[in-house]
């Protein structure tokens, strides 16, 4: 019996997620209909959920390269480098659309406390000041390990590198261009630092730290 309330409780969890993609991508609201979720389907959402990632559409193929931090990540319980990767990718291309949407809910998923509020700051200025943004994820052209550490009590922390290419806009409550250029494509460079307690049974990762340089 527990397993079978398990199942319908992350039925519910699905008809929850899917509704609130529906909102953040900005489709019409529809009434939801009834969906017979496959066992495979199920197993995909379930391995979402647990891992604390959305998935999105296809990600390219990213070339793993050997880090001089590797025999640190080995020190990190059922640590995969390819999959971790492979998943901060999608957390990226996530926050960043949960940002231009002002989707606090899924940026508070995957962010810690402090670094949420940095983000619901800018946010509720923006609302106040009826700025909109729009941000365009055209490619990621690389992502690097450059830091990783282990601190006292087991506090792991990993810092990437994402070389991406982007288009940013502000606009204003006219819908007027007020910074940025829908042309101009910025090639930038994210080093974004992911933190989790390894004596944890949680196997979420949280964003804690965001820099950026624009070339």
């Amino acid at each position: 019996m527990s397993a079978y309330v398990d199942l319908i409780f992350l039925g519910l969890l699905v008809v929850v997620i899917l509704l609130r993609l529906n909102n953040v991508l900005g489709t019409k609201p529809q009434k939801p209909q009834v969906k017979i979720i496959t066992k495979k389907e199920f197993e995909k959402i379930y391995d979402i959920l647990q891992n604390g990632f959305s998935e999105t559409s296809e990600v390219q193929e990213i070339k793993i390269q050997p880090s001089p931090f590797d025999s640190i990540l080995l020190e990190i319980p059922n640590f995969d480098k390819s999959s971790f990767i492979k998943r901060a990718s999608k957390a990226f291309e996530m926050i960043l659309a949960a940002f231009s949407a002002r989707d606090k809910e899924t940026i508070e998923m995957l962010t810690s406390p402090a670094l949420y509020a940095k983000f619901e700051e800018i946010i509720d200025l923006r609302i106040k000041d009826n700025i909109t943004s729009e941000t365009d994820l055209i490619k990621i052209d690389e992502i690097s390990i450059t830091d990783a550490k282990i601190e006292p009590h087991g506090l792991a922390k990993i810092t990437l590198k994402f070389v991406s290419d982007q288009i940013n806009l502000l606009k204003d409550n006219q819908g007027q261009i007020i910074e940025g250029d829908e042309n101009f494509v910025q090639k930038i460079t994210d080093f974004w630092t992911f933190e989790k307690n390894i004596n944890s049974t949680s196997p979420t990762w949280l964003l804690t730290s965001t820099k950026k340089n624009n070339l």
